[in-house]
């Protein structure tokens, strides 16, 4: 139903406004999520038909998920996007966006996992169900890693390289980082690409692909979001938690232990080293809370 929308959309991000296709790719990204969300709630509307108060579930939906602020707001800028080109081809007359509010936008520093809660979070996967290695590779990944929600996802088997601990990611503006793979979650990877993944019957394009949802195709970035918020709540645990959350709680780890800075700015796949210094100001914080803790004449 959408589909002639979202192609005039995509022609026109990259004729008209000159995006890169990865601006383009994720505007297209913030359309499918909302078309999903749609179908969902069995609302399925053409663009003109969509209402503000359809936008605010929306929201209300991916803010309950655990998307940041950030990703929010970046959303809604996408959903802008595509009513304007809307109204210039005249799909729709009115324009929902105009009174969506974006989230306010502060550079606050995100909750962070201790190693026990990740591993209470690990444990209450189920393993006796068919998404159980999966989701015990993924979340193991996760945090071995620092891996961005995208990059997980688009994972491939001829990136892997177990044997030597590493694995190959591509993260933004499609730029390689070899990252080193902990024996937990190289044993986890192995476990479900040897006596899971070969059960599957996979999608044509995905044979390359590491983890499939139940399809056989690849696994969509909302799904990640939804396994991990089903987890953290099995797990008792009252922290924002999103994908997210085990990248920094990675870094932070990290800087904590002492690790370089420019080690884990390579690490996460920061191009910029100012990036990486968040995890210098929590770490400021927790030697802040030790010296507190335990210096008598500390006040």
């Amino acid at each position: 139903m959408w589909e002639p929308y979202k192609k005039g959309f995509k022609s026109y991000l990259q004729l008209e406004k000159s995006l890169s296709d990865n601006s383009v790719q994720a505007y297209g990204r913030d359309i499918e999520l909302l078309t999903q969300f749609l179908q969902e709630a069995s609302a399925m509307k053409n663009p003109a038909d969509v209402t503000l108060k359809d936008l605010q579930a929306f929201l209300k939906q991916i803010t309950e998920l655990g998307m940041t602020a950030s990703s929010q707001a970046r959303i809604i800028s996408g959903l802008r996007a595509f009513y304007k080109y809307c109204q210039l081809e005249d799909i729709s007359k009115t324009d929902p966006t105009l009174l969506l509010d974006a989230p306010k936008l502060k550079r606050s520093l995100p909750d962070v996992l201790s190693f026990d809660e990740i591993e209470n979070i690990i444990a209450q996967v189920d393993l006796s169900k068919p998404e159980g290695g999966r989701n015990k590779a993924i979340v193991e990944t996760m945090y071995s890693c620092g891996l961005r929600v995208s990059e997980v996802v688009n994972l491939k088997m001829s990136q892997l390289y177990l044997d030597v601990g590493f694995i190959r990611v591509i993260g933004k503006g499609d730029k390689e980082r070899l990252v080193p793979i902990g024996s937990s979650a190289s044993k986890y990877i192995s476990i479900y690409k040897n006596d899971i993944r070969v059960h599957a019957d996979v999608k044509k394009g995905s044979e390359d692909i590491l983890f499939l949802n139940n399809r056989g195709g690849q696994l969509s970035r909302v799904m990640i979001f939804y396994v991990i918020k089903d987890l953290v709540a099995k797990a008792g645990i009252k922290k924002i938690v999103s994908p997210h959350t085990f990248r920094h709680s990675f870094a932070t780890h990290l800087v904590e232990g002492g690790a370089d800075l420019r080690a884990v700015q390579e690490m996460l796949g920061h191009s910029s080293i100012t990036t990486t210094e968040i995890y210098t100001h929590l770490d400021r914080e927790f030697l802040r809370k030790t010296l507190e803790q335990f210096h008598p004449g500390f006040k």
